[in-house]
């Protein structure tokens, strides 16, 4: 394969994977603010967006906060996104971070709140992130977790292997040493996990 057809494809790829996260579906069921509003966050709070995307949680968190939001992804085009996005709304508060979510470039006890959204079915074994996840919380921290569960859903969801059941995903934060604050099911195939360190 060619330069040319190698550089058409990652634009190809691109394109798709930000046609997913920025999907209107996605925004309609559950609107970022709303999201971000389950949670008690103060203006000083420091935020980690775990597989932060096209900012779909990031932007708005940072707009809530007067502390740092961390947007952590491994794939620099949807860093360079969230930088262009931030740029064009004059949010100067979001500190980019490529890297991945089970290896977290952060130090010890230095975010208030972490966001997980559709992201924590990506890593095997899931205990080895949510020992990271604690390792950056500051003590009484809170983690947002929403992902798809696998009840059956509409057509267009992600198919089974790209999904934790809610029941294995409650049994992982117990014995990662969370406590579970809140358990919220905006549908039958999606749950969102609120935790405290």
């Amino acid at each position: 394969m060619d330069k040319h057809q190698s550089d058409m494809e990652e634009r190809q790829r691109l394109a798709r994977k930000i046609e997913f996260l920025d999907n209107p579906e996605r925004w309609d069921l559950l609107p970022p603010e709303k999201f971000l509003e389950l949670l008690p966050i103060k203006k000083g709070d420091h935020i980690l967006d775990l597989g932060a995307g096209t900012g779909y949680l990031a932007l708005p968190a940072a707009r809530m906060v007067d502390g740092i939001v961390y947007a952590l992804d491994f794939d620099p085009n949807m860093l360079e996104m969230i930088d262009s996005r931030a740029k064009g709304e004059n949010i100067t508060n979001i500190q980019l971070l490529e890297g991945s979510i089970d290896d977290i470039p952060l130090a010890e006890a230095s975010v208030n709140i972490v966001l997980a959204s559709l992201v924590l079915h990506e890593v095997k074994p899931l205990s080895k992130v949510l020992e990271q996840i604690k390792h950056v919380l500051k003590e009484d921290g809170y983690l947002l977790c929403f992902e798809y569960d696998t009840k059956e859903s509409p057509v267009n969801r992600p198919p089974m292997h790209v999904r934790i059941p809610s029941s294995t995903m409650e049994e992982e934060l117990k014995n990662a040493g969370f406590s579970i604050v809140q358990k919220i099911f905006p549908e039958d195939y999606l749950y969102i996990f609120i935790v405290k360190k």
